[in-house]
């Protein structure tokens, strides 16, 4: 049973267009992921990270250093916020009790 002609100039048309849309979709995928580094997968479904040079590796360190740096700012901030809040809740004879232990402890 061969298809008629009219119904496969009907259908091609359709193909196509998924065809195109589908190669259009994996290319613009394929471009943001690289775009982005994220890996992309070979034959096998195996991550396949692009070579992004040495450039990129350097910006990869500096963004590390500076994440330490921010990570380490933020510990002393807390440290500082919770230093503040316990003086600000706490009642006023027991901070200068404190206060005054610490002098005494200097002097010696």
């Amino acid at each position: 049973m061969a298809l008629a002609p009219s119904i496969i100039e009907a259908i091609a048309p359709v193909g196509v267009m998924i065809a195109l849309s589908s190669t259009i979709g994996w290319v613009v995928t394929t471009w943001m992921k690289v775009k982005n580094g994220y890996p992309l997968e070979n034959s096998w479904g195996k991550p396949v990270y692009p070579n992004g040079g040495g450039e990129a590796m350097e910006r990869i360190r500096l963004i590390s250093q500076e994440n330490a740096q921010l990570r380490a700012e933020l510990g002393s901030l807390k440290d500082r916020m919770a230093v503040l809040e316990r003086i600000a809740t706490d009642k006023p004879s027991m901070l200068a009790a404190e206060i005054d232990g610490l002098k005494t402890k200097q002097l010696n």
